[in-house]
């Protein structure tokens, strides 16, 4: 239910903000871990910002979904920047699940 609830908001997302890059998500949904009281843990990969990191995610209207989405922001060049030794990055890369790409983001889909 909630990962069919973010591929549906994902598809008004892509017609409404061409600079979208990426859409995933990661942590217990995606692992399949979840439990009473998870959140979401999405990541969007935009083209370009205007805000500073810290502040994009309150652009992003994520209400339509039933559970609090935890949300980041990254401009394709900051996710390209990744420190690929660093923990995060190995887990995204572990068990990121993508429901929407563009070809910036190279055909293995994540970082």
């Amino acid at each position: 239910m909630v990962e069919s609830a973010l591929s549906q908001w994902a598809e008004r997302a892509i017609a409404q903000h061409p600079e979208l890059r990426g859409i995933g998500y990661f942590g217990s949904y995606a692992r399949g871990d979840w439990s009473v009281g998870s959140d979401l843990d999405v990541v969007l990969i935009v083209a370009s910002a205007r805000q500073p990191f810290e502040r994009r995610a309150a652009e992003w209207d994520m209400l339509t979904l039933p559970i609090p989405v935890d949300l980041l922001v990254y401009t394709l060049r900051e996710w390209e920047a990744l420190d690929r030794q660093s923990r995060f990055y190995q887990m995204l890369v572990r068990e990121a699940v993508w429901v929407y790409t563009r070809d910036e983001l190279h055909s293995e889909a994540g970082p």
